[in-house]
């Protein structure tokens, strides 16, 4: 999910009550879910960005307004920060019920900076819808833990993900490719000009450096805990060390970034990049179909671990379309909507689910998907590197634009 810096204290992130909530939906009576959801338009904040998704999510209205009754109307965001930031708002303004936004696609320092506001629907609703049963909570740890954050059923896992790096081998020989951040460095000295990243607060950009900051890092517990500002620029020496270092060797010298994700893929594919990277190890394949990036692109990724985390649907503590937020949020968790989002030609985001706990029909749609000759076998990712605690991110791209900023 596409997820950026919110200025707001997250020192204290215990759950805050939220006031309480008028005739709220309970999941534990579906049936009852369903009635009330009938009719109901829910306005769902979501990342705009990308074409494919924007198809999956109306696809997936066209199903719920067929299937239940439900209007989805996807409110298309640059930025995840500015959904969180009206919601803030309407608490001010004593906004407690009729709120303007029913689901959030979320996670990271925007989930903890709800939570810690009490700007969530509580109590935890996600275990209860009837779809948890078929998530996969024993070996997708991120799935109960959002950037080190409890997510104590404020939110439904909704995808996966994971740093994977990608070339397009007709112009990069694959024994040539960087094994760590390190190796990348090496690289983009014998190939100056040929790698970039999106300018922080994206959200792509600012995971390169997290990946880089856990690679270099002296103790990586560190990173488990909130910011110790006392010893933030001792910590973080190695990191900058390596960006100062790297920022001269860039696309167009470290003196203009890609906008996003999508402008830094249209790079690889103008041949003006030939090394870059997304949080999905589906999107090169993905791309591929889409007819973006050429059929001569393959995935690569660090042996020794890249960056992981689960992305979320929360609905605000004021939605006006409690109900049907839930009805909404249950289908996008049901095998069905899995699978397809899963299909590299359609979206290909990884399940939240366990296989293993589908039926022979439901298992059937995840066998048939054709992953894409550029998607990495789950043995070929690598560890997972968990998430830092949020509050590191918001520093980081504090000092990362200080430093390197366009027009610093």
């Amino acid at each position: 999910m596409r997820k950026f810096a919110l200025s707001v204290a997250l020192l204290a992130l215990g759950t805050i009550a939220a006031p309480a909530d008028v005739m709220k939906p309970d999941p534990r009576e579906w049936d009852d879910v369903l009635e009330k959801a009938r009719g109901e338009t829910v306005y769902f904040n979501a990342w705009g960005g990308s074409q494919n998704i924007n198809a999956y999510i109306e696809w997936a209205g066209e199903e719920l307004k067929e299937r239940f009754g439900v209007t989805l109307r996807q409110v298309k965001l640059e930025d995840t920060a500015s959904a969180v930031a009206t919601v803030i708002a309407e608490k001010a303004a004593g906004r407690e019920t009729s709120g303007s936004i029913d689901l959030i696609w979320i996670n990271g320092e925007n989930f903890a900076a709800m939570k810690s506001q009490g700007l969530l629907m509580s109590p935890g609703w996600a275990e209860d819808l009837p779809n948890w049963s078929y998530v996969d909570v024993e070996s997708k740890p991120t799935i109960r833990t959002d950037f080190t954050i409890p997510v104590e059923g404020l939110e439904s896992p909704w995808g996966m993900a994971k740093l994977v790096f990608f070339y397009d081998s007709a112009r990069t020989a694959v024994e040539t490719l960087p094994q760590n951040a390190d190796g990348l460095l090496e690289w983009a000295k014998a190939n100056p000009g040929r790698f970039s990243y999106p300018q922080p607060p994206d959200f792509i950009g600012s995971s390169f450096l997290k990946q880089v900051l856990i690679e270099k890092i002296g103790n990586r517990a560190l990173l488990q805990k909130p910011v110790d500002e006392a010893a933030f620029a001792e910590v973080t020496k190695p990191l900058f060390d390596y960006l100062d270092a790297l920022n001269p060797l860039m696309w167009r010298s470290g003196r203009a970034y890609p906008q996003n994700y999508p402008a830094m893929k249209q790079l690889l594919a103008d041949s003006e990049l030939d090394v870059v990277f997304a949080f999905n190890p589906a999107e090169a394949s993905s791309a591929i179909a889409s007819g973006e990036l050429p059929a001569t692109v393959r995935s690569f990724t660090f042996p020794g671990g890249t960056l992981a985390n689960t992305h979320f649907l929360a609905i605000p503590y004021n939605a006006t379309a409690k109900a049907g937020a839930l009805v909404t949020a249950n289908f996008l968790l049901s095998p069905e909507a899995q699978a397809r989002k899963q299909d590299p030609a359609i979206w290909g985001d990884p399940t939240v689910l366990a296989l293993g706990k589908l039926g022979a029909e439901d298992r059937a749609r995840f066998d048939a998907i054709d992953l894409g000759v550029a998607t990495l076998r789950p043995d070929e990712l690598g560890p997972a590197l968990d998430e830092p605690h949020p509050n590191w991110m918001e520093r980081i791209e504090t000092e990362w634009k200080r430093r390197y900023g366009v027009g610093n």
